[in-house]
């Protein structure tokens, strides 16, 4: 009797863990399928309209030609760290993405040791107003001693706010925010930034943010062909959207 009791209850729990399994794998079918979950070296996912890259002066020299002909939409472009720090190559990559037709963004590295005022000299100083690019960038997250030790919130955006308003004053348009979840629910969550477009970094999985969402860093350990430096990844970026929508993006009111 008992033999039979315990062999029902392992029956019933058999089952149990195949219905599971069969909803776990229907999920992340689902979900794949949705192009919600992207593999790091998936290029130009069929799922999402409008693909792009970001790069710096790791990435080396930038044969652009090349790389937009793998279906590069945008590139997010680093311009500038702090209040005096200049990408060595932001003035080729610039050009060279103009050139090659993808439409190109400038990044600027946030510094949580310099006003947000010097910051936006220095931007401002490097990036030139180019009709149809992007929104000006600020990247905000944690280096050196912040990854241990963050900023306080008031501080760093007594900081970020300056900087933000010098740049929307010069470019026309709202900065794009460049976040992490940590960088977003420290700094920027119910803060009142909600009309600033949002650039998640979600290696993998599609973020999930209350503030929504305009591109999606997805990767940090893709290769592509057509750049020649000391980093041979590179990151890959969806936009939200149709194509239509972002070519009608940032572009001044």
């Amino acid at each position: 009797m008992e033999l039979r009791r315990f062999l029902r209850v392992l029956r019933r729990a058999l089952l149990l863990v195949l219905v599971l399994a069969l909803l776990a794998a229907g999920t992340l079918a689902f979900l794949r399928w949705r192009g919600f979950l992207l593999s790091s070296q998936q290029v130009n996912p069929k799922q999402w309209e409008v693909f792009g890259v970001d790069v710096s002066a790791y990435q080396g020299v930038v044969d652009w030609e090349i790389l937009a002909g793998q279906e590069v939409d945008f590139a997010f472009i680093k311009a500038t760290e702090g209040s005096g720090m200049q990408d060595a190559q932001f003035k080729a990559n610039w050009a060279g993405a103009l050139q090659a037709g993808v439409r190109p963004g400038a990044y600027h590295f946030f510094s949580y040791d310099s006003p947000g005022e010097t910051q936006a000299d220095n931007f401002i100083a490097q990036v030139p107003v180019t009709e149809g690019a992007l929104p000006p960038v600020v990247d905000l997250e944690f280096y050196g001693q912040y990854l241990e030790q963050p900023a306080g919130r008031e501080e760093t955006l007594a900081i970020l706010n300056p900087l933000l308003q010098r740049l929307e004053e010069h470019y026309g348009v709202k900065p794009i925010l460049y976040v992490t979840y940590r960088s977003y629910y420290r700094y920027l969550a119910g803060g009142g930034y909600g009309d600033y477009p949002l650039w998640f970094s979600s290696p993998g999985v599609v973020p999930v943010s209350t503030g929504g969402w305009d591109f999606w860093q997805y990767s940090h350990s893709a290769r592509l062909d057509g750049y020649y430096g000391s980093e041979s990844r590179i990151d890959l970026n969806v936009f939200r959207g149709t194509r239509g929508e972002f070519e009608a993006f940032g572009t001044p009111a």
